[in-house]
């Protein structure tokens, strides 16, 4: 493939000339796949006969995710779709599989056997719980690896129990991207060795990684119940979401010392009593001083709100619906909704930019 040295990298994208072959079905996988076609790369997606499961339950889900993908619907249990499939390999540089572990050897396309064939070829399975270990071959979804990782017990509020999430498969989604800069990094190393590698990636290990930063403040600060844990999560004054005289709900973030001064004198906050010092003792009044300002933000309009607390500098943003976000300012200025599906349906371009 030439390369367009105008723009440095290969037209079509930094990785064209990249041939991805995906076995997976729902999310994790086809959102990994979906980043690298969006890259550039060539994919070959492999669904049994009657479809990815997606593609009954959440139509418009499985669009996004697999549109501008070359469909192949296999029967691996026979020989024609078997021979079928491992021609697909053959000429891939990456494989994708998201079944449980040992399901891609029973169908004879393990990692070893495939390997053997093709030295070069990187292989990523995608599970909740890995490839081993007790739980690799318990089902789960989403939810499951939240609460296995420790994650789903911080989700919610300051006095409200775990939640259900945040709305979007957080783990899914976080599994992908685990799995794109892991998959990325064998294949610069292929790059120096010639030889591809397994890629063991773990939903519920890429969420308890994700968790470190958490994990640090809570050993040092010597927390023990799950309680005392949420609640230093959780006190945060002058942080949060508040609803507004119509109806609209507003983001706030007022941590620092100087953005909590002008938040007070642009609300014109009354704070006098409760002998705030310093920010020790403004995590001590957490639930009062968010109290103050959600009476104060709820005389208010949201634009009226955002207009007072922008003047003043301070961290405030009108809560985006879903469906409101092809209009948004953000999106419009970073030009953000530039992709279009097979059926019309328009969605989110890969958020980093590369020439060509």
């Amino acid at each position: 493939m030439e390369r367009d040295e105008r723009a440095g990298t290969r037209p079509g994208g930094p990785l064209s000339g990249l041939r991805v072959v995906d076995f997976s079905e729902l999310a994790p996988g086809p959102f990994l796949t979906r980043c690298l076609r969006d890259l550039g790369a060539e994919v070959d997606k492999v669904e049994r006969p009657g479809r990815d499961g997606a593609f009954t339950t959440h139509p418009g889900t499985y669009q996004v995710l697999n549109d501008g993908k070359r469909i192949h619907a296999l029967d691996l249990k026979r020989p024609a779709g078997l021979e079928a499939a491992e021609a697909l390999v053959a000429e891939a540089d990456v494989l994708v599989e998201g079944f449980r572990p040992g399901v891609m050897t029973r169908l004879g396309l393990g990692f070893d056997k495939l390997f053997a064939r093709h030295p070069g070829l990187v292989y990523v399975s995608i599970s909740g719980f890995g490839q081993d270990g007790s739980l690799s071959r318990v089902p789960g979804h989403d939810l499951n690896y939240l609460a296995a990782s420790g994650m789903l017990s911080l989700m919610g509020g300051l006095d409200d129990p775990p939640s259900l999430g945040v709305g979007v498969p957080i783990g899914d989604l976080l599994g992908s991207m685990y799995a794109l800069s892991a998959t990325l990094t064998a294949l610069l190393q292929r790059n120096e060795t010639g030889l591809g590698r397994h890629l063991d990636v773990s939903i519920t290990d890429c969420l308890m990684h994700g968790m470190n930063m958490v994990l640090g403040q809570l050993q040092a600060d010597r927390r023990a119940s799950l309680g005392e844990c949420r609640e230093a999560v959780f006190t945060r004054p002058a942080y949060g979401v508040f609803e507004t005289s119509d109806g609209e709900y507003v983001s706030i973030a007022a941590l620092e010392e100087h953005f909590w001064q002008r938040l007070v004198a642009a609300l014109g906050l009354e704070v006098s009593d409760l002998g705030l010092e310093n920010r020790l003792d403004r995590l001590r009044g957490t639930r009062e001083i968010n109290g103050r300002i959600a009476e104060a933000v709820r005389g208010l309009a949201a634009k009226d709100v955002i207009g007072l607390l922008e003047a003043a500098d301070v961290p405030v943003m009108r809560v985006t619906a879903p469906l409101e976000l092809a209009e948004s300012t953000q999106a419009r200025d970073r030009g953000l909704f530039t992709a279009t599906g097979e059926d019309g349906l328009g969605y989110v371009r890969f958020p980093v930019r590369f020439e060509g």
